[in-house]
């Protein structure tokens, strides 16, 4: 007989992505557009992951440009000290 594997954990429900940039109904993110930013950035102010917004790479790519060039504008602020 087999013996059965006690470690294993039940399998999570697959949650389908959704595209934060397409359900807001934009195509290009601008570093000028700090209220679509603040939507990617966390409460401590870090760029929020493609695991959570739904991004494509590209996207990712763009918005993180956008919040770093906000970011040296003054527009948003960089994450706080520990």
């Amino acid at each position: 007989m087999k013996a059965k594997n006690r470690n294993r954990r039940p399998a999570a429900e697959v949650r389908p992505r959704r595209n934060m940039l397409a359900g807001m109904g934009l195509i290009e993110v601008d570093y000028k557009d700090t209220a679509t930013l603040r939507v990617f950035i966390s409460e401590r102010g870090k760029i929020r992951s493609r695991k959570v917004t739904g991004l494509t790479v590209r996207q990712q790519r763009q918005v993180a440009t956008a919040i770093k060039n906000a970011r040296e504008m003054a527009l948003l602020p960089y994450p706080g000290a520990r």
